[in-house]
């Protein structure tokens, strides 16, 4: 009888954590999820496949819990997604989101290397890493310019990984995954501030919705196809860095339109421009490059960005018609 292949996501609460999760568990994998203690556990995403789990409490910020992790679950594979992920939070908390998207990764890498250098490493690089991009579209050759504390973070993230694949023969790799969306994704993102707003206002439970720069650029996608470019990357014969985008870029006005429309609504009556939220720095057009996912892992996404808004829409004007206070 042939041993199921073991996984541990870190990070597994997240919207890409549990879109792998479930990829995983498809496939015949135990499942391993790192979570950190917490006074309130927040599953809402794994919910549904809690049973199927091994959930183990670890945290990025301790090694030894870390190696211990290892040490317990035996992976074949580790999956780095866990990271202080939000932007914005990156400027006003720049300390810890370094703490966690960039040293996070090498302690995680130095506890691999101590307990199974064998086990193959995943980690979830950013396109903002590539910030005030000096070309486009962008490859894995493009120059890095991040423009915030977080794009810095998963900058060092990215190179560490490299750097332990070359300094110890690990197979590390990473995705440099651009905006990739869903209806797990965080209210606190722009695409879902967006969709979540739509369906408020047509359900009566907001008058209006403040957004920051309309004319920001972004190469959206679906997370359900981006996390099976992750497991691609570790089934290869050699690791390495993949750019995992759509190639098509959009402007969040573009973004506002289609959820809008989708609820019935004229967003120029709802959407108020607030430079409170524009960015001390801002990155104004990020668009990938995916050729060399698409010819060595033969990875394609599936979910194109009209398809996607909608989905992320219809999610919310559901849940919202269920809310207190719904007007239908």
């Amino acid at each position: 009888m042939v041993e199921a292949k073991r996984a541990l996501i870190t990070g597994i609460t997240g919207q890409d954590g549990s879109y792998l999760a479930e990829l995983l568990l498809e496939k015949g994998y135990t499942v391993f999820g790192m979570v950190r203690r917490a006074s309130k556990d927040n599953f809402e995403r794994i919910e549904h496949i809690l049973p199927r789990l091994e959930l183990r409490q670890a945290d990025l910020l301790d090694q030894l819990s870390l190696i211990r992790l290892l040490e317990e679950s035996r992976p074949h594979e580790v999956y780095n997604l866990a990271a202080q992920s939000f932007v914005p939070t990156s400027w006003t908390q720049p300390v810890l989101t370094a703490e966690f998207t960039a040293l996070g990764v090498t302690r995680m890498l130095d506890a691999v290397r101590l307990v199974d250098p064998g086990v193959r490493f995943y980690q979830a690089s950013s396109s903002e890493m590539f910030g005030k991009a000096r070309e486009t579209p962008q490859t894995e050759r493009t120059p890095f310019h991040p423009r915030s504390p977080y794009g810095v973070a998963k900058a060092y993230g990215h190179a560490i990984t490299v750097n332990y694949r070359e300094s110890y023969g690990l197979f590390a790799c990473s995705g440099i995954l651009f905006n990739h969306e869903s209806p797990r994704r965080g209210l606190e993102f722009v695409t879902r501030k967006v969709t979540d707003a739509a369906a408020r206002i047509k359900h009566g439970l907001a008058r209006e919705v403040r957004l920051g720069n309309l004319d920001a650029r972004r190469d959206w996608g679906f997370a359900g196809d981006y996390v099976h470019a992750m497991w691609l990357m570790l089934q290869q014969e050699e690791p390495d860095d993949y750019v995992v985008a759509t190639g098509e870029s959009h402007s969040v006005q573009e973004l506002v339109e289609h959820a809008f429309v989708h609820a019935g609504l004229d967003w120029r009556s709802y959407v108020v421009v607030d430079p409170m939220f524009r960015r001390p720095a801002e990155v104004d057009v990020l668009l990938g490059d995916a050729s060399k996912a698409r010819s060595r892992l033969g990875w394609e996404p599936k979910v194109h960005f009209a398809e996607l808004v909608r989905m992320m829409a219809q999610a919310d004007l559901d849940r919202c018609r269920a809310l207190p206070g719904s007007l239908s």
